[in-house]
């Protein structure tokens, strides 16, 4: 009797107790009914199914399977300990190739059968049951909770599968001893308050990484780059009309327009704008400190620059709070400067940040989870986008944003005025349009390239931005192909409902969705899963890696000031502002955490970790979308040779995939 071969290679996944000293069994079957015996797949004298390991299995059998559309996969409970993870099954027969995704714990004496590929809509799985109960189980797991009212909806409990598999990054006292070890860091363990601008500038070295601040803070050509090239991007807007809360004259600006008016220099796009009236009354950790509300007014001057003209640090017109122009007393203007970054650093944590990546995310992430099937197309389009998010937010949330964690000590808001502006944030973001790059620069009249020459992150982003577009246009077309696919789609429908659905009715309560989340067109979808994709990768690297270089220089960047704000144009000193900044230890602390939050954490956009697409059509498009980042990649490095100084951020060698650190 004839014999034919097969080689079945297992993966088991990279996750604690993954592996397994249990007896695992497999039957294969083909396209016309017919199977191989039961085989048990076991290596004489090898350890196998281990974590992270890649086993092999020589098989033969009498049966020829022309086609292998499906496998049976079950173990018994032998061992102590019999828990299973698996990546992926491959089956090969001479040169052919089947693939078996999995990304599953396998159950003792549980039947599990995996169509080849395992990628297809609900309405047609071969084994719907199956797949229904294996997502009512993930939704034992996957649950919904609002942790502070009012606030984003999170994850209730973190499962196990989304723990760091590895020692992570976040021992910050470890971190902070390692630092002060490799650098002049010891300095900052002692006294209080500095003795000079010297003296706090003298702490930063080579080998720790000098803060691009420390040589720029006081400059204010920089000052208006950080508006639009640094992390804090997305608050800016053309100014079509004077506001008229703001107390100054056409006069009093004149000598900073170069010899135009203000009529003149609106009608000439070059009168920019940020309020951040958001912010006003939100509470502070403290009775004597200070959160400032400003205003200001920015001008492309004739070198294509963009320079503060007017910054009024609260919102209403009063005696006692002026507006600051460039030529007040040097160090007054220095002062209204940082006094801006307090409240422009307060938006940016906790919205920009913390509200609008994270928080928005890992509720997007718990409802794939809890909605979409592991063989669902769409799942498998998002998973890479999501790896370790759920994981990051959990630790960050304990060691950060907890009381007496990071934020209460280093930050005037706190953790109780951070909260409090969440929660206000995210009655306003929509995903249609904040969550849309060009809706959102459509809205600040920035859409336009020829408008605000320097903005980088725009020109950079819009790039990063079209090719995540195209990327998922081709790939949900290539499984709704007609629009009663989408109708018949109950799982999408399902993910689409409860990403909409009030937070006060248990939903995830994102503003925003196409249609809200009734999808009926690709477009719909496209629109949505950019949106997610974009901001889990594009979004988070913009407004996380620039932390170190702006933050860990507390003049350049403050997020907390001591004393009060400037009412009046009084000319103030060095020692004013001394007094101002934080002391020695914050510093330190300040530093130790922007370092370890500038730090990548994951692979680079399209570089997945974990590969959950096994379809070859849809690997094609993951391909053309690699290539197209590559292209992107050399645009921008080229961009970069003419820029003073280099905007690295949205390089798709330097975006991760994910929300990882």
């Amino acid at each position: 009797m004839p014999s034919f071969q097969y080689t079945v290679y297992v993966k088991t996944g990279d996750k604690k107790f993954a592996g397994t000293d249990a007896n695992v069994y497999i039957i294969l079957y083909d396209s016309g009914g017919n199977k191989t015996q039961e085989f048990h797949l076991d290596k004489f004298f090898r350890d196998d199914f281990e974590r992270g390991q890649l086993d092999d299995f020589p098989l033969e059998d009498n049966v020829d399977l022309n086609n292998i559309s499906e496998l049976e996969l079950w173990r018994d409970d032998y061992g102590f300990g019999d828990e299973w993870y698996v990546d992926y099954i491959q089956v090969h027969k001479n040169e052919d190739i089947y693939s078996f995704p999995m990304f599953k714990w396998i159950k003792a004496h549980h039947h599990y059968l995996i169509p080849h590929l395992d990628t297809s809509l609900p309405q047609f799985h071969a084994h719907q049951e199956q797949r229904e109960l294996e997502l009512l189980e993930k939704q034992t797991y996957y649950q919904l909770c609002q942790k502070v009212s009012g606030c984003s909806m999170q994850v209730k409990e973190i499962p196990s599968d989304e723990q760091f598999s590895f020692e992570y990054k976040w021992n910050i006292a470890k971190r902070k001893m390692q630092m002060i070890a490799t650098s002049k860091l010891h300095m900052l363990l002692n006294g209080a308050n500095w003795e000079s601008l010297f003296d706090l500038t003298n702490v930063y070295s080579d080998a720790f990484g000098i803060p691009e601040g420390v040589n720029k803070w006081s400059n204010d050509i920089y000052f208006g780059s950080q508006r639009i090239s640094s992390m804090n991007h997305s608050l800016i807007k053309l100014c079509t009309a004077m506001p008229q809360k703001m107390n100054i004259t056409e006069d009093e600006l004149k000598p900073f327009l170069e010899g135009w008016s203000i009529p003149q220099v609106i009608q000439a796009n070059r009168l920019f704008i940020i309020d951040l009236e958001v912010i006003k009354d939100i509470p502070v950790r403290s009775p004597e400190l200070i959160l400032t509300c400003p205003i200001a007014l920015f001008f492309l001057n004739g070198k294509k620059q963009l320079v503060p003209i007017a910054i009024q640090l609260f919102q209403e017109k009063r005696e006692d709070n002026p507006v600051f122009i460039p030529t007040d007393p040097p160090h007054t203007w220095l002062m209204a400067k940082m006094w801006y970054n307090l409240g422009d650093a307060s938006y940016h944590q906790s919205l920009t940040h913390l509200a609008f990546t994270h928080l928005l995310m890992e509720g997007v992430c718990v409802v794939s989870h809890r909605q979409l099937s592991q063989s669902h197309p769409i799942f498998k389009l998002l998973a890479p986008h999501f790896l370790y998010l759920i994981a990051i937010n959990s630790r960050g949330l304990d060691l950060l944003v907890a009381p007496n964690g990071w934020v209460d000590k280093t930050m005037t808001i706190g953790i109780t005025g951070m909260f409090s502006l969440i929660a206000r944030g995210i009655k306003i973001w929509k995903m249609d349009t904040h969550g849309t790059l060009p809706e959102d620069l459509k809205r600040r009249g920035l859409l336009n390239t020829n408008i605000l020459p320097g903005y980088h992150f725009r020109d950079d982003a819009l790039l990063l931005y079209q090719a995540i577009k195209n990327y998922v246009s081709k790939y949900v077309k290539l499984y709704y192909d007609k629009p009663e696919k989408i109708f018949d789609d109950w799982e999408i429908m399902s993910w689409g409902n409860e990403l909409t659905k009030a937070r006060e009715k248990g939903g995830c309560g994102i503003l925003g969705v196409p249609n809200n989340g009734k999808f009926e067109t690709v477009e719909d979808l496209t629109i949505t899963l950019t949106s997610i994709i974009y901001t889990c990768s594009v979004g988070h690297a913009s407004t996380n890696f620039p932390q170190y270089d702006e933050y860990a220089f507390p003049p350049n960047y403050p997020a907390c000031l001591k004393g009060t704000p400037p009412k009046d144009k009084s000319p103030l000193t060095e020692h004013d502002i001394l007094i101002a900044l934080p002391d020695k230890p914050t510093t330190l602390d300040i530093m130790t955490v922007t370092k370890i939050l500038s730090d990548r954490g994951t692979n680079s956009i399209g570089d997945f970790e974990v590969q959950y697409i096994f379809d070859p059509p849809a690997k094609k498009i993951v391909n053309e979308f690699r290539e197209e980042l590559k292209d992107i990649s050399k645009t921008i490095k080229e961009r970069n040779k003419k820029r003073e100084p280099p905007y690295i951020w949205l390089d798709p060698d330097f975006v991760p995939n994910s929300i990882s650190i």
